[in-house]
Order: C-alpha cells, then structure tokens, then sequence
C-alpha cells in the first residue's frame, strides 16, 4: 500500500515544467518565481556583505553564459550537455549558483565537487564526470590544480571564484587567470546568445548537475540530476510551506513573506543545493553565504544580518546544545525556525535546543542526492521531535520488509522506497548501481523506516537508520543513530558514534566511540567514566541496546562535510584493532 502526503498538503500549483532549463525556471516569473524586483539580494557573503540584487545577479548569470559561450565555443542548442560539463571546486561563493545557471543557459552540466576533497579524490570525480573547465578559488587553487593536471585538465581551463579576503591569507591570484567577474565583463560586450530551444521532454531528461553521492561503501556515484528534478522539489518545497509562511505575512501589506536564510552549508551538497540555493532564491529570500563553519562568526552572521530561518546539520546544533554560554552573547532573536537535515537528529538533542530556544520551530527533513533532495519535511505547525514529517505533494512512498513483503501499517519497519518526479536520472555509466536502485519507477533509499500517526492525527516519517548499518542483537534490530542521540544527552559525551562488533552469543553488540565533553577532568580515569556512559544506556534503554561492546575514547568523530557520520572508517579502524589483537572480526 503506499502513502501518500496528508489531506492538508497542498497539491503542487502545475506540473514541473519538462522543457526549459533551471535557469529558464529561477529567472521567468511566469512559473511561480517571486517578482524580481520585489525579492531579497538572493547571495549576500556573510563576511564582507557584499551582494548583488535578484536583476543584477540575472544580468550577470545573462553575461556570464555569453562570456563562457565566447571562450569554448559552446552553443545553447549544439552538442550533448556532456560536452560542456563545468567542474566547481570551491568553498560556497556569491557566484557558484549564477555559474550554475550560466553553465545551464548554455544547456551544459555543472559538476560541484566537496571543498574537502583530496587531489586524489577530486581528480576521480573530474575523470568520472568527463570535466571540461573546472572553477575553483585560491584557497583551493594547488589542490584544484594537482588533481586537474592527472585529469587532463590543461592549466589554462582552470579559473576563479571570488571568495572575502580574509580567506585568502594574503595571497593574489596568479597572474592573467580569469575570475568569474573577466567572464561577465567580457559577455556585457558580446551579443545576446539564441534561446534555448528545448522539446517536451528535454527538461525532464537532460542533465543539469553531477552530483556525487557517497555512499556506504566504494567509490562515489556521479548521480544525473535532470533539470526538471531541481524544478520539481523547489516546486515541492514552496508549495508544503506556503500556508505557513503566509501567516506570518503583516497585516496589511500585499506582498507575500520573504526572510533571510542561512547559506552555510556546502553548495556542493544537494542540501545545500537545492534546499537553500534554489527553494529560498524560488521565493524571493535571501542567502546569507558563509564559505565555512566558524561558531562565532556563523552566530555573529545571525545577529548582522538577522537570519530567520537556520539550515543546519545536527554537530552544529549538538554544539549550540553544549555552548550555551556563546550563545547568550549573541542576539539571536531574529530566528524563528530551524531546518535540518543531511543525518538523523536525535528527540534529546532536539529537546535540549528547544529548552535553550523556546519560540524556535526545530524543523528535520528527510532525502538523497538520489531523490533531488526532500522527500519528507516536518511542517511548522505540525512538529514531533524524533520524526521527519510528512511527505512533500507529489511524492508517493512504500515501505518494503528485507523480505520483500508490502507494510501496510503504522509502525511496522522496512525500506523506504519513494516515488517522485524528482526522482533523479540514475547513475552515470552504472548500470549494475542503477538496476539495484531505481526499480519500477520507485528509489529504493536503503533507508530503514516507519510511518506512525503524529497526535495531530497526521501521518508521519521516522528514519530508523540505514539498512546496512542496523546492529543485530540476538535477532533485534538496533539503531545506531537511537543510541548516539542518547549519549549525547550525557554531560561528558561531547560527541559520539555507534556501530556493531561481532559477539559470540550475540552476533552482534554496540561499541561507542566517544569524544569527551571539555568538563571532563584529567583525574576521572577512562575505565570509570566509560562505565558511567555504560550505565547512562542501560538506564534508559532495552537491555539488547546496551552498549556491551564497549566504550572506545577518541579526539574526533569523522563525519562528512554534510555531518553524516562515517562509521565505516570506524569499523574499519575496529577491524584493524582485533586483527592486531587477533580476535574475531
């Protein structure tokens, strides 16, 4: 049986359009886009606050195509996408969406790459991704051009981003490289590129970005992410939350709500992407973009440019939870709502926020790269702490058992499977990932979930943990994500992480990895506080989830620039441990 949205979802106002591009669709107000002139600056940097109005940033998106199209002589309506594919390897700038958009106007591919890659991982993704011209900024520039050199990528396709200042240590771009800005400045003094000229169809099946996804194991997947995906769940997103941010229009003014919203996390990330980067600029809001986490400066971004809605990942708010004493210094009034995303966020974490914040809206939405980013999201008049809402309009979900069994009912667990019209292309060149994932119209998400009634009487989401990485105790299935929200509720736990190590009567038990919280004094020995953390579990929990397998001290939890939690180099750290003391793995 599947599920659908509640009966107070909205539908979606139109189909996603199938023959126009993205750029097309974020600058044309006659599919929904808020009146440019009447919307917010879309990119601000939170560091030197300069910005560029919504018409501005439509002109230079204009000039930049132009510019781009000059230089590799690349035509809107010649060629397969695949031959204008733009790597970005950059932290976030003003600039990495209007290039996307240009990249788009020209109907080319952008490929953003993490600003934490290797050489060696970077240069994997400009191989897979066939990279033709790769945009990086100086922080960036050695690594960019390391990784681009093994690639193929000649020195003279690499060019800049403008980042503040106070990132580039001092250091001057080399010498006759191009920026962005050369690229407008040159497009203002060329002719106007033909239109794009796109049939019924082309939308929904040319690719717009290559995005990579990560995975739980092996080399990262170039997923094909068709422009009429990003259509679809900026349409999607807009429509869920309409009725909300219409009550908070003022009386008496006739234009619809606009807001400034956080614009920290990577640009690179379908989170980032999609969510921030072209929901918010959708209707009109305006990005506040910090180029990377700092505690400080990320507050200070708040107060400065009073930001109302906060995109978030769940370490920040685990930090916010254990520093309130920063918090208090820095007037934060503005906010009126969290979103977050990316991983699990804990119902203790949550609570622990609300008690610190008690007007805030603690918002957790649920996606993939595969499905283009939300599928369920919680509504700010229908939230409950543990859950990731309701599903988006459009968007249709099954719950499968291991077994393969349809569930019908509430509670019950299996893997969720979505249906959606932002459903992405697939894989690039994979076939065997592809046929394993996009099965009947449906993504499988290898995500373990429930459907329970809220007491509103509303149907919601609840990620149980990936499939792969449930702990099986004596036949009972163990989140690992339950208990490290858990753990973090203890005041020497300043972070964590769960995964399973074989046991010969269990199978398998959960072990903790866990960075002390700074109060914790250099006279309190491991052996007792790990015991005390023990006890913490076993108070609280069955006794199949307590944490027998131990208690593991380490300086750091590595986690991806998204904040999901990588427990892999864990296990594989583990491994590497009962090898050396020659017990069973």
């Amino acid at each position: 049986m599947p599920f659908y949205p509640p009966s107070w979802v909205p539908k979606l106002p139109f189909d996603p359009p199938d023959h126009i591009s993205i750029e097309h669709f974020m600058f044309d107000e006659n599919y929904g886009r808020h009146p440019l002139g009447y919307s917010k600056s879309p990119f601000t940097c939170g560091l030197s606050g300069k910005h560029y109005s919504a018409l501005d940033v439509k002109e230079r998106v204009d000039f930049l195509a132009r510019g781009l199209a000059h230089a590799f002589g690349w035509k809107p309506n010649e060629g397969s996408e695949y031959d204008k594919v733009i790597g970005v390897f950059s932290v976030n700038t003003l600039d990495t969406l209007p290039l996307a958009w240009a990249t788009h106007r020209l109907g080319g591919i952008q490929s953003p790459a993490n600003a934490a890659y290797s050489a060696a991982e970077l240069e994997y993704q400009l191989t897979n991704s066939g990279t033709k011209i790769l945009f990086t900024c100086l922080p960036l520039l050695s690594v960019a051009q390391e990784a681009a050199k093994k690639a193929g990528i000649p020195e003279d396709r690499i060019y800049l981003l403008e980042v503040p200042k106070a990132l580039t240590g001092g250091k001057e771009a080399p010498k006759g490289m191009k920026t962005v800005d050369d690229f407008i400045r040159e497009g203002s003094k060329l002719p106007r590129l033909e239109p794009l000229n796109w049939d019924s169809g082309d939308g929904a099946n040319k690719t717009a970005f290559l995005c990579y996804s990560s995975g739980t194991s092996g080399l990262p997947k170039g997923v094909m992410i068709s422009h009429r995906n990003v259509i679809a769940n900026t349409l999607q997103i807009a429509a869920y939350e309409k009725g909300y941010r219409d009550t908070k229009i003022q009386p008496g003014t006739q234009s619809d709500y606009t807001e400034n919203a956080l614009g920290l996390l990577p640009m690179s990330h379908i989170y980032g992407l999609v969510v921030i980067c072209h929901a918010s600029v959708y209707r009109g809001d305006g990005v506040i973009v910090l180029p990377k986490f700092e505690f400080t400066s990320y507050l200070q971004a708040i107060q400065t440019y009073k930001i109302n809605s906060l995109f978030l990942v769940p370490p920040i708010i685990i930090l916010m939870t254990k520093n309130k004493e920063t918090l208090a210094k820095y007037d934060l009034s503005s906010v009126w709502s969290i979103f977050t995303g990316a991983a699990p966020l804990g119902k203790e974490t949550a609570e622990d926020l609300q008690a610190i914040f008690p007007s805030w809206a603690i918002r957790q939405g649920y996606g993939l790269t595969e499905t283009c980013t939300v599928v369920c999201s919680s509504s700010p008049a229908d939230i409950w702490f543990g859950s990731s809402g309701s599903l988006l309009p459009g968007i249709e979900a099954r719950i499968v058992t291991i077994e393969g069994a349809e569930v019908t009912g509430y509670d019950q667990p299996g893997e969720l499977l979505v249906k959606s019209p932002s459903v992405v292309l697939g894989y690039l060149n994979n076939d065997k990932a592809n046929k394993e994932t996009f099965q009947d119209g449906y993504m499988r998400t290898g995500d373990e979930a429930v459907i329970r009634k809220a007491p509103s009487g509303h149907e919601h989401v609840f990620i149980v943990d990936r499939i792969k990485e449930l702990i099986k105790v004596k036949g009972h299935q163990v989140a690992p994500a339950e208990l490290e929200a858990h753990l973090l509720t203890h005041p020497a736990v300043n972070d964590c992480a769960v995964i399973q190590v074989p046991d010969d009567r269990a199978g398998e038990v959960p072990k903790a990895f866990v960075v002390k919280s700074p109060s914790v004094g250099l006279e309190e020995s491991d052996r007792m506080l790990a015991r005390q953390i023990q006890r913490h579990v076993e108070e609280h929990k069955a006794k199949y989830k307590w944490i027998t397998g131990g208690v593991e001290f380490i300086d750091e939890i590595p986690k991806s620039p998204s904040g999901k939690i990588l427990r892999r180099f864990l296990r594989d750290k583990e491994k590497e441990s009962r090898r050396a003391k020659g017990a069973k793995l």
